[in-house]
């Protein structure tokens, strides 16, 4: 929580009952209690997942990282844990992936970073570009997509 706050200001304890409380409409038991750390591992599997198996594959992979981290207050900066993701959805060989720094993604996630990233001022997630001239950042409301929709 004090990482939070520290990112979003005091106000942050006000927002999470109300991005909980939404969560939950969905099936989503979202928490707050997990280790905020280093995700560029976690990147990198997303990206390879793609890179394997697809987007269904990296939709999967996706899932299961949301769910330890947001539900099961995991940390997306060890190993074993992005391992487990990566196993339950179905990519048995992530694990030699993983291990090997040397492995393409990092070079690959770095420079999305940058292309839509930074130069996009974007400091923090979830980030929406939609149309390559609309930003939307940070948790929104649905009336707010509907404003950028409407003036496409």
């Amino acid at each position: 929580m004090e990482y939070y706050e520290s990112r979003f200001g005091p106000n942050i304890r006000n927002m999470i009952p109300r991005m909980k409380a939404t969560a939950a409409e969905y099936g989503i038991n979202m928490e707050y209690g997990g280790h905020v750390g280093n995700t560029l591992d976690s990147h990198r599997l997303i990206w390879q997942s793609r890179e394997v198996g697809g987007s269904e594959l990296q939709d999967k992979v996706v899932n299961k990282l949301f769910r330890a981290y947001f539900e099961e207050n995991k940390s997306l900066g060890e190993l074993s844990v992005l391992e487990e993701c990566a196993t339950k959805a179905g990519y048995t060989e992530a694990s030699d992936f993983l291990s090997n720094s040397k492995a393409p993604g990092t070079s690959e996630v770095r420079e999305e970073m940058d292309k839509y990233g930074r130069a996009n001022g974007c400091t923090g997630v979830p980030m929406f570009i939609v149309d390559n001239k609309y930003k939307l950042s940070g948790a929104q409301e649905p009336d707010a997509f509907l404003r950028v929709f409407g003036k496409l």
